[in-house]
């Protein structure tokens, strides 16, 4: 039997990919959903690699690009996402080039809330995130682990996904998306044992698929 998170995540992904080739057809009812459900994920990405003094702006120049090519696109629901990240990408390199720094990103961790949950290591320490100061503990790894911990955890990609948005193999998205989980598990555990808290929610020690 398909896990119910499964499912529910399989009729998002109809929903979306459907959404998307309305939006294509200038559906505008379409497009919006496409926005609502994409960017709060696509914002979390871009505040990884800019912070959150100019995570909105460059976010507005992705969305910008995406809207000018979107009749070019072709894929399904997880191929707009990878579509949609790198671009995102591409414009937070271009930014961080402009201004000579890649800033810390900030801790808005409110996108991370309402992510169904799947049975592999990333949604288990996802929902270990999902408590609250997630994306200031994901800024404390290294910036190869953060990304590939939110292309996965938070955008949703694959390995195969993540790995062509990072212009890498997947093995190495996995191995850095599993460093940056077993990474933060420890911040975690640091975290909510100065507050007196115990934590039961470290993720597994199987590989992040």
């Amino acid at each position: 039997m398909r896990h119910v998170a499964g499912a529910d995540q399989d009729t998002d992904d109809e929903r979306v990919t459907a959404a998307v080739a309305a939006a294509q057809h200038g559906d505008e009812t379409a497009f919006r959903t496409v926005y609502r459900t994409v960017h709060p994920r696509l914002l979390a990405y871009v505040r990884t690699l800019v912070g959150d003094a100019d995570a909105e702006d460059v976010a507005s120049e992705a969305w910008l690009q995406i809207t000018r090519d979107l009749g070019r696109f072709t894929g399904d629901a997880d191929r707009f996402r990878g579509w949609t990240a790198t671009i995102a990408r591409n414009r937070a390199l271009d930014h961080i080039r402009k201004v000579g720094r890649r800033p810390l990103p900030g801790g808005d961790e409110t996108v991370l809330h309402g992510i169904p949950d799947r049975s592999d290591t990333a949604d288990e320490a996802l929902a270990s995130l999902a408590t609250g100061r997630a994306m200031a503990l994901i800024s404390r790894l290294p910036a190869d682990q953060a990304e590939a911990v939110v292309l996965r955890a938070v955008v949703g990609l694959d390995a195969k996904s993540a790995a062509q948005v990072l212009g890498k193999r997947p093995g190495a998205v996995r191995t850095s998306a599993h460093r940056g989980l077993r990474r933060l598990a420890e911040l975690l555990e640091d975290d909510t044992a100065s507050d007196g808290v115990t934590f039961a929610g470290a993720p597994t020690q199987k590989d992040v698929r």
